[in-house]
């Protein structure tokens, strides 16, 4: 199966243009680009994919393994790279995909010239001296919900991260992409995504071989 394929790639734009590549979030795909991407396309070679896993990827190519770390996720990054035959790429990386994309020029940096990271974070559980947004606690009571009932976690929780009261179609539309998204390949997403970070932070899941490989490296 051709990585075009298996990752839904799209490709728009200058075809001698530098390239430029959007990578989506937890629970989304290129969709959520629709507004942005084709305002690059008169000076760009624009790259649009999904996860495997995620919209239109082919869902036979998911390994629970090879996604059981971000690194997975980088390398589906640097496999669409390489198939594209990008250098001196822009990458553009919402959410969680800041970091995948971090990942990925750190393996093969002359893949990258520019990282443009949007509402990133290196780790979601509060430290000291740092900051990331939740408690342990709450990370495992959000991974808990997301078990017990994925569907209705994903309409509470999308107006929530979309933060746009005015605007409830917003929220809506991603509730919708949460939806679409195949819950066990989600679940699973989420624990990666949300426990990133040293062991002494997975709390209850410390015992879960998927929580004990989600891992980031620390730096520092």
């Amino acid at each position: 199966m051709s990585v075009q394929v298996r990752n839904n790639v799209r490709v728009t734009g200058r075809a001698d243009g530098r390239p430029m590549v959007f990578a989506h979030g937890f629970g989304c795909d290129q969709n959520m680009w629709r507004l942005v991407a084709p305002a690059f396309e008169d000076d760009h070679r624009v790259v649009l994919f999904d996860y495997v896993g995620s919209g239109d990827s082919d869902l036979s190519a998911y390994s629970p393994e090879r996604y059981s770390s971000l690194q997975g996720y980088a390398q589906d990054v640097l496999d669409v790279c390489a198939e594209l035959d990008l250098t001196d790429a822009v990458f553009v990386g919402h959410s969680v995909s800041a970091m995948i994309g971090a990942l990925a020029a750190i393996r093969e940096p002359a893949r990258f010239g520019a990282l443009v990271m949007v509402g990133p974070s290196p780790r979601y559980i509060d430290d000291e001296g740092y900051t990331g947004g939740f408690s342990a606690a709450d990370i495992e009571e959000l991974l808990e919900s997301l078990d017990s009932n994925y569907l209705g976690w994903s309409s509470a929780m999308a107006p929530v991260i979309m933060g746009n009261p005015e605007r409830p179609e917003l929220g809506a539309e991603l509730t919708n992409s949460f939806c679409r998204t195949d819950p066990d390949i989600a679940k699973r997403f989420a624990t990666v995504t949300f426990l990133c970070g040293p062991p002494e932070t997975w709390s209850a899941r410390s015992g879960d071989p998927a929580a004990s490989s989600a891992c980031c490296p620390r730096s520092g």
